[in-house]
């Protein structure tokens, strides 16, 4: 059964579509079955795995307001060698109509439910506000991965998240957890983000990965061309970082089910 990942933070410009795509395709080039979910009304994640967010029939809206199936809606990324649940800006409405829903915050978990057994990981890109397409997502996870910048409004910005994350917790998904922090466009030679990095371990220690996204304007060229930085330039050191995540995940999973016999 699939480990499921909300990819979120309730600030924007941190990494958080780009830390979708590229951890899809790290986790795809070691031969797992992957499913990316684009929950953002913005489609970016959608268009970064090659997929035109203008021309597709169903998106998540669509999955969300129950127009139509799963399998319906499930497309290709060809070049990335994983499935899409694909978005744009009709998703937008399916927040209003999921209003007077009962059971609301639980759709998307429902629907994932029919195909976790096909895939190893399912990542869902969360749009960056707290709304009810980001609790429908902490709802459907296992954990949440945080991508953040290492400087001080981050740390604001965490401070928030972490709280949001508890509230789901008591309230929605008990067995949510904090899986880990992903520190993004990391500059070593700045002391901001060293000393931000270092609150960051001493809080959180293991729950810190260990690898830290650099800054690369490869990555930031990469979504324009419809692809992840792995196949845009797979030998840049944000390519070589993204596969580091992927393996620390995939190890970090596999201890934790030696710890608990699952």
């Amino acid at each position: 059964m699939a480990k499921v990942f909300a990819i979120t933070n309730q600030k924007g410009g941190v990494g958080k579509t780009t830390t979708s795509v590229n951890l899809a395709a790290s986790l795809a080039a070691t031969r797992r079955r992957i499913l990316l979910v684009d929950l953002d009304p913005q489609g970016n994640a959608t268009m970064g795995s090659g997929i035109s967010k203008n021309e597709i029939e169903n998106t998540a809206y669509e999955l969300l307001t129950k127009k139509a199936s799963i399998e319906e809606v499930i497309v290709r990324s060809e070049l990335g060698k994983y499935d899409v649940i694909p978005a744009n800006g009709d998703l937008t409405a399916a927040e209003v109509e999921l209003l007077n829903e009962i059971g609301r915050e639980y759709r998307l978990k429902k629907v994932l439910a029919d195909v976790r057994d096909n895939y190893e990981f399912i990542l869902i890109d969360c749009p960056p506000s707290l709304s009810m397409l980001t609790v429908n997502a902490l709802a459907a996870a296992d954990g949440v991965l945080i991508p953040m910048q290492c400087e001080y409004y981050a740390l604001e910005g965490l401070a928030a998240l972490m709280s949001t994350v508890e509230q789901i917790k008591e309230t929605v998904n008990p067995d949510l957890e904090v899986s880990g922090i992903l520190r993004t466009m990391y500059d070593p030679r700045n002391s901001l983000t060293r000393d931000v990095s270092s609150e960051l371990k001493e809080y959180f220690g293991d729950k810190l990965y260990k690898v830290a996204i650099p800054r690369n304007v490869r990555l930031a060229e990469a979504p324009s061309h419809g692809m992840s930085v792995l196949h845009y330039d797979k030998n840049s050191k944000v390519s070589i970082a993204y596969l580091a995540l992927a393996g620390e995940i995939v190890r970090k999973i596999k201890a934790e089910s030696k710890l608990t016999g699952k």
